[in-house]
């Protein structure tokens, strides 16, 4: 018997990778012949260079860079060893960069973050000749539409005595011009694929800084100085290309950091599909008997797009099922059973938020062992033998 594991991070607790690797413990103290492939999955947020590492055996390098209010920080992106015309592919986060975990919450304000690590980081890979990347942007902390990225890679914006900016949320309002010949020139030998998992556009009531801002600190006054001070960024970056890139999909993403990357050329994907993509996701499907999957918590908002629901629906298409094992079941996952042979919690009783984020690998091993166990029963009586 042969199953895929391919499961998203439970955040605050476990990562994808661990969440992977504990399910298949699980499996094969169940059943030690089954065949087992654990592909970590991700959406372009938190987690998604390591996953990507693990599912392709690519490798991380490590790089310093500015943090999300202007002190370096220690980072790391991923090569992948395989891309178009079989070239190296650079993984990089916006959560590992400049994430909003990093950012103490008594001190998170969009003002004073930047997305200028970005920059070091995409720089940092040019240098070492790489040429194609994929960028996750879920988990930021910044709302400074790319400023801070755009800066770091040779673009110039000034205010009106000739400042030049650094990149900060705090400058967007004081802009009077930009330029952006200054721009890296190996920008225009590369590939650039945007991890993103919405939408938004980078303006207006569904934009960056009226969706996304009061999570990153954001008072009801500052999100409408925030997205007037976009428009008015907007406006420069877009006078300098001729092109209009506010109202894409996606623009938004990261506070506007994926209207920068679209000024940049970069194309935006959802998220699940880049990784899926990548890790041959649907190939190990179409082989498996049985798919497992999961995330921290479970909702009616799992079929919005969420990892778990897009690995059931390449499930379905394959005519195989699939198994969701979450950390917690919330309003709305009866909608769920539709799409999976089997919803679970992994939590085994009353208890608080911290002791379940404290014991979820246990647990997670646990309710594991007993889906797999059903599922060794199930094959035993059809079969009339033991369960491979």
């Amino acid at each position: 018997m042969k199953f895929v594991i391919a499961p998203d991070s439970y955040k605050g607790s476990l990562s994808a990778v661990e969440v992977g690797e504990t399910m298949a413990r699980a499996v094969l103290a169940e059943l030690p012949l089954a065949e087992v492939r654990v592909i970590p999955m991700a959406d372009g947020g938190e987690g998604t260079v390591d996953a990507l590492v693990g599912a392709t055996h690519g490798s991380t390098v490590a790089v310093q860079a500015v943090g999300p209010m202007g002190e370096p920080v220690d980072t790391y992106f991923g090569v992948l060893p395989m891309g178009e015309g079989h070239a190296p592919v650079v993984v990089l986060e916006a959560a590992n960069i400049f994430g909003l975990p990093m950012v103490a919450p008594e001190q998170r304000n969009p003002l004073y973050t930047t997305s200028r690590g970005m920059g070091d980081v995409i720089r940092a890979a040019l240098d070492q000749g790489y040429r194609q990347f994929v960028i996750g942007l879920g988990g930021s902390s910044t709302n400074d539409g790319g400023l801070g990225m755009l800066s770091a890679l040779g673009a110039r914006f000034t205010d009106r005595d000739g400042t030049l900016a650094e990149g900060f949320g705090r400058e967007l309002a004081t802009l009077a011009k930009a330029d952006l010949s200054g721009l890296d020139p190996r920008l225009g030998e590369c590939r650039l694929t945007v991890a993103c998992d919405v939408t938004n556009p980078l303006l207006g009531p569904q934009g960056a800084s009226h969706i996304f801002g009061p999570q990153k600190g954001a008072t009801p006054e500052l999100v409408q100085h925030l997205d007037q001070a976009l428009g008015a960024y907007a406006d420069l970056v877009e006078g300098q290309l001729s092109l209009s890139l506010r109202e894409h999909p996606g623009a938004g993403a990261a506070g506007g950091l994926g209207f920068a990357l679209l000024a940049l050329g970069a194309k935006l994907v959802p998220g699940a599909e880049v990784v899926e993509q990548m890790t041959g996701l649907k190939q190990q499907i179409a082989e498996a008997d049985w798919v497992l999957t999961g995330e921290g918590r479970s909702d009616g908002q799992t079929l919005f797009g969420k990892l778990p629901f897009h690995v059931a629906q390449v499930a379905k298409e394959a005519g195989k099922g699939a198994i969701l094992i979450s950390g917690g079941l919330g309003d709305g996952s009866e909608a769920l059973n539709a799409h999976f042979a089997g919803c679970f919690s992994i939590v085994r009783g009353p208890a608080s938020l911290q002791a379940c984020m404290e014991e979820a690998e246990f647990n997670l091993f646990e309710c594991t062992r007993s889906v797999v166990r059903l599922i060794g029963v199930a094959s035993q009586r059809s079969c009339g033998g033991e369960p491979r």
